[in-house]
C-alpha cells in the first residue's frame, strides 16, 4: 500500500503560477484525509502560500502535507503553523556566476525574446530561475513559446557547458531551474524518506515533466513510481483513482480489524 502521493505543482495541480481551482482543492483536501502528501515545485515558498495553500481548508489535514519549494531545496512542515524544516542556499558568489552564465546561454542560444512580463531571472536562496518570458507572463503566451521544450533544451546545452558544477532542470512552460549539484527532486524525494520514514517504494510521484532533463524527472530516477500527466485536468482524473484506490484499501483494512 502508498503512504505518501508526491505532486508537481504547476503543470501538474495547476497552470502556471496560477491558484489550484476549487475542484483540485477538493481534491487534495480528500487525497490528504486518507493519506500523506508532498508538493514539490520549483517555485518559492510565497508561491505555495498563493497557488496551494490558500485555498485548502485549515484544518487537521495539513498535518499530512509536506510543502518542498525550488526543487526540494527548501522543506515545510505543519504543527501549529508551517515550519522550515531546511534550505540549501546558494552562496553570493555561486548566485554571480549562475546568473551570469544563464544571460550568455541565452545569448549563445540566439533566441531573441520581443518582451518580457515582469524579472526574467529570479533568485529563490536556493534556486535560480530563468523564465524566458519573464515571472508574471500571460499563460497563452508562454503555451506558445517552447511547447516541445526545444528552445529550452538548446539554452540547458549550453548551460550544462557553463556550470558544470550545478544542476541544471527545465521546468514550468518557459522556465529553466538552476539548483546545486545533486539537489533536485530527487535530493527532495529522498528527505521525504528521511523525514517521514516512509521508504521509497510506498510513494507515487506525479508530474508533467517526466522526462530526461525535465525538473520531475529526478523523481523517477530516484525510484519513485512515477505517473506522467499533461495537465491538471489529466492530474484530477489521477488524483480521483488513487483516492478510489486507497480509500478503497482503508476500508477493507477497516473491516478486517473491525472483524478480528
Amino acid at each position: 500500500m502508498k503512504k505518501l502521493i508526491v505532486l508537481d505543482l504547476d503543470g501538474t495541480l495547476a497552470e502556471s503560477k496560477s491558484s489550484l481551482d476549487t475542484e483540485m482543492s477538493a481534491l487534495i483536501h480528500d487525497l490528504l484525509s486518507i493519506v500523506k502528501v508532498a508538493v514539490i515545485s520549483g517555485g518559492d515558498w510565497l508561491q505555495f502560500e498563493k497557488q496551494v495553500l490558500s485555498g485548502l481548508p485549515h484544518d487537521k489535514s495539513l498535518e499530512n502535507l509536506s510543502i518542498l519549494p525550488t526543487c526540494g531545496t527548501k522543506f515545510y512542515q505543519y504543527g501549529t503553523d508551517w515550519k522550515k524544516i531546511y534550505s540549501e542556499d546558494f552562496t553570493a558568489e555561486e548566485k554571480k556566476k549562475i546568473i551570469s552564465s544563464l544571460k550568455k546561454a541565452l545569448e549563445a542560444s540566439g533566441f531573441k525574446i520581443k518582451k518580457l512580463w515582469g524579472e526574467e531571472i529570479e533568485d529563490r536562496g536556493s534556486q535560480i530561475t530563468f523564465s524566458a518570458l519573464g515571472q508574471e507572463a500571460p499563460n497563452e503566451e508562454k503555451e506558445k513559446w517552447d511547447p516541445d521544450f526545444t528552445k529550452r533544451k538548446k539554452i540547458k546545452v549550453i548551460l550544462d557547458k557553463l556550470i558544470p558544477g550545478f544542476s541544471v532542470r527545465l521546468g514550468g512552460e518557459t522556465s529553466i531551474d538552476v539548483t546545486k549539484p545533486d539537489i533536485d527532486k530527487a535530493y527532495g524525494i529522498r528527505k521525504l524518506r528521511d523525514t517521514l520514514g516512509i521508504a521509497i517504494n510506498e510513494m507515487i510521484f506525479v508530474g508533467d515533466a517526466l522526462f530526461p532533463g525535465g525538473n520531475d524527472y529526478p523523481a523517477e530516477e530516484a525510484g519513485v513510481v512515477s505517473i506522467r500527466v499533461k495537465n491538471p485536468t489529466e492530474s484530477k482524473r489521477v488524483i480521483e483513482t488513487i483516492i478510489a484506490c486507497l480509500g478503497n484499501d482503508n476500508s477493507i483494512k477497516l473491516n478486517k480489524e473491525e472483524n478480528s
